[in-house]
């Protein structure tokens, strides 16, 4: 059975995930900790619970979602699974900074690529990855069928939908992606947001504003 625990950090007050089974193998997802504190909360969750990351995952590449990217890397020594649409958009996290005030390294992790179909597996319980551009180029989903959720990046949230007046944001794709993609799915299925609250595949077919 897997838990989820989520962390909100940084200026943008985004949630950074950390999916992990009784056998202890973890997944970090969207590592945003930009001080001491808020690494020191991702450290000390990690500890008492005796967990072993495994992967790295990024569901799309803006500044808030990486601030940590760097140190989870050096520290966990482990791959970082993105879309190699988002790469671009990670090469130019300095620049991203600069633009909040921040200076910040150039970041230098292992990259693996990961791409639509794909499937990635915590000990047997697979996730389906679905590439939903339109906030970020190569912004993906990763989900759950078994136990029906998916952590959503900036796709989609509780009752509204990831920006699209960013670095080739697309309007149209995003809405059309999340359509054909996410809104085909249980109804139950859950979705954990990349900032806000968690909410539920039926909940925005229902309510959200977006797709009235």
């Amino acid at each position: 059975m897997l838990q989820i625990q989520g962390f909100v950090f940084n200026f943008a007050s985004e949630n950074t995930y950390i999916v992990y089974n009784e056998n202890k193998n973890a997944w970090l997802i969207d590592p945003g900790n930009m001080n001491g504190q808020e690494t020191q909360a991702i450290e000390k969750f990690i500890t008492e619970n005796g967990l072993q990351i495994q992967k790295i995952l990024l569901t799309h590449a803006h500044i808030d979602h990486v601030l940590g990217l760097q140190w989870a890397s050096d520290t966990f020594k482990v791959p970082v699974h993105m879309h190699q649409e988002d790469q671009e958009v990670l090469d130019m996290l300095q620049a991203s900074g600069l633009r909040f005030g921040m200076t910040i390294d150039p970041v230098k992790v292992e990259v693996n690529y990961v791409k639509e179909g794909d499937e990635l597996d915590l000990d047997g319980e697979k996730f389906k990855i679905y590439h939903v551009p339109g906030h970020s180029p190569g912004s993906v989903v990763y989900h759950n069928e078994n136990q029906k959720f998916m952590i959503s990046g900036d796709v989609l949230f509780e009752g509204s939908i990831g920006r699209t007046d960013l670095y080739k944001g697309n309007y149209e794709q995003l809405i059309e992606g999340i359509t054909k993609k996410l809104f085909v799915l249980d109804s139950d299925t859950q979705v954990f947001s990349g900032h806000g609250n968690p909410t539920s595949i039926g909940f925005e077919k229902q309510y959200n504003p977006f797709f009235k």
